[in-house]
């Protein structure tokens, strides 16, 4: 935990204090053109990965949701306009790009990424054919996933 902090700190694109808030430079750009937050759904099985996720798309000014597994996804698709989708290879409650295929169902035009600790090349070419905006394996840094996730949306 203290080591996953570290790494967001160091990682931060926001600087907050008590008196304003402030934009490093990295950020202003990002921070002008989205005039409106984008909204993501992460979904991991494991708590401290959400947290983890949550925390980084916080710190870059994305609105965050978080789900522990695959049914919960459909629920809260079914509830809130997301703009992102990133969801755990396999959570428990639906096994290996199964939760893809049925978001694709419910809301086609939704950029998906997958993040995986179980990379086989058999689910990688799956999600390719199923056309995620992007693959990323575990261990994975906070930088990896904001670059994904700006990639995805740029879409």
């Amino acid at each position: 935990k203290v080591e996953l902090d570290t790494q967001l700190e160091t990682e931060r694109y926001w600087i907050s204090s008590p008196a304003k808030t402030t934009v490093t430079t990295s950020a202003k750009t990002s921070a002008t053109a989205q005039t409106t937050r984008s909204k993501v759904l992460v979904v991991d099985d494991e708590s401290s990965i959400r947290d983890l996720f949550s925390k980084t798309l916080l710190l870059a000014n994305y609105d965050v949701d978080v789900a522990p597994n695959g049914g919960a996804v459909l629920e809260q698709l079914r509830k809130r306009g997301y703009n992102l989708l990133i969801t755990d290879l396999k959570t428990s409650g639906m096994d290996d790009l199964s939760v893809i295929r049925e978001v694709q169902q419910l809301r086609p035009n939704l950029p998906i990424i997958v993040i995986t600790g179980f990379s086989t090349e058999a689910n990688a070419i799956e999600a390719a054919n199923l056309r995620v905006s992007g693959y990323l394996t575990k261990p994975v840094r906070g930088s990896q996933v904001l670059a994904a996730v700006a990639r995805a949306l740029e879409k």
